[in-house]
């Protein structure tokens, strides 16, 4: 029987790359962001200066000719695990790793686990590149429509049960609780729901969790870690770039299953990694460290950002919603995700007709990346883009700065003026689109 296709990040139509150089346009000018994964989005950025401390502990770090053992040396490690035991993670060392950033941990994690891959409908855009480097289908299941992240757990059934009947082999489900790029955190009920549904099809899961501590109101949301739930069938994996550490920086924590797999589990990825040489630059390591440790400076650090994010975030949601857009209020992290439908009349009449070309047109308009929804697993035909609020804060270290030091960024002049030319931007498209509803 055939197999279901499983290519869900590289669009089949014009804009997914073909022949020729990739990514440039026919006169050979500057590469335009075409390519599924060279020109895709990146993790979106804080955009602030980094933290005194940090670069200190980094620059004194600097000098050390050792290199740091693969998945983490002792003062890492143990710093690595009381930063999971303060959210009620525990783990000890000989069930944690630390790599190079997120991506490769998955990749040695999907190598060790096999099997095909499952991923929410949208997810993180590269949750499925890294499964298709290692030969292995990633499968996509739609969201509900309350958040993003976490799949819905009867359409998961019907994926799991569909995908073995046609001779796959689904082993792994990887979700994120705090979501990029929807910026929404999964109620607990779904929560329960899809792993329960995942327990009863024997999945092991991945639980992206980099963006948990970006809570934009933490006292009123509920996060639930998967791990909380089902502690002997869930990796953690936390992005030190969602909170700690710059992404220039790159680290990564991974948090083995309690029971009596997490240990072999353990022991492959460690043998990826080993045969990958993928180890965290002693400097990095040292600073990821310091930050996992969890000192005033940084506690303090990321409360100001996230702060100063979920203001702005809140800004553009109403910006966008204002002009007729669709977009689930954020709830976490550095984005929103806009759905343009109502608006498709005034894209059309630009030319707009899928994401990419979407993409390119409000990326020119807002002068700020506005990645589509195709680059995270969308429909190429929908409308969506993920707005990242970094840009808006403006565009030279100095502005960036005080808009962490002020106790009202929003009425600084250069974040509203940012504010201002996206509503403008999303505004023209409303009216563009109400003149043409009163011609018909």
């Amino acid at each position: 029987m055939r197999r279901t296709d499983p290519e869900t990040h590289s669009p089949t139509s014009r804009h997914s790359g073909g022949a020729g150089p990739a990514g440039r346009d026919p006169a050979g000018r500057d590469p335009v962001g075409h390519g599924p994964v060279r020109f895709g989005p990146e993790l979106p950025e804080d955009g602030l200066p980094v933290l005194p401390e940090l670069a200190a502990v980094l620059a004194a770090a600097a000098s050390r000719a050792e290199t740091e053992p693969i998945g983490g040396g002792p003062v890492l490690l143990d710093a690595a695990c009381g930063h999971g035991d303060r959210r009620g993670l525990p783990a000890a060392p000989d069930r944690v790793a630390v790599g190079p950033g997120a991506p490769v941990l998955l990749v040695a994690l999907t190598a060790a686990i096999g099997g095909d891959v499952l991923v929410p409908r949208p997810c993180a855009a590269w949750w499925a590149p890294y499964a298709r480097l290692l030969g292995r289908p990633a499968f996509q299941v739609p969201v509900p429509a309350e958040s993003g992240g976490v799949p819905d757990p009867y359409a998961l059934l019907e994926t799991v049960r569909r995908l073995r009947a046609e001779g796959g082999d689904p082993r792994l489900l990887v979700l994120s609780v705090a979501d990029d790029p929807t910026g929404t955190v999964a109620p607990p009920e779904l929560l329960h729901e899809t792993l329960e549904a995942a327990d009863g099809e024997g999945l092991h899961l991945v639980s992206d969790e980099t963006w948990r501590d970006t809570l934009h109101t933490p006292r009123e949301t509920v996060l639930l870690s998967p791990a909380e739930m089902l502690p002997e069938q869930v990796t953690v994996v936390t992005d030190l770039a969602g909170a700690l550490l710059p992404p220039g920086w790159p680290a990564a924590v991974a948090r083995f299953p309690a029971g009596a797999a997490g240990g072999p589990l353990h022991a492959r990825v460690l043998d990826v990694l080993t045969a990958l040489d993928a180890r965290v630059a002693t400097p990095v390591a040292a600073a990821a460290a310091y930050a996992l440790s969890e000192p005033e400076p940084v506690t303090a650090r990321v409360a100001a950002a996230v702060r100063l994010h979920a203001r702005v975030a809140a800004a553009a949601r109403d910006a966008v919603v204002a002009a007729g857009a669709l977009a689930r209020p954020p709830q976490a992290g550095r984005h929103l995700y806009v759905d343009l439908a109502p608006l498709a009349p005034a894209l059309a009449a630009h030319g707009v007709g899928d994401a990419q070309e979407l993409e390119d047109f409000l990326t020119g308009r807002l002068g700020m990346p506005a990645a589509g929804g195709h680059r995270f697993g969308d429909d190429l035909e929908a409308p969506r883009v993920r707005l990242s609020t970094a840009p808006l804060l403006g565009d030279t270290a100095e502005r960036r700065a005080e808009c962490l030091g002020s106790s009202a960024p929003l009425e600084l002049p250069h974040v509203r003026r940012a504010l201002i030319h996206l509503k403008t931007v999303f505004d023209d498209l409303r009216d563009e689109a109400q003149r043409g509803e009163s011609h018909r």
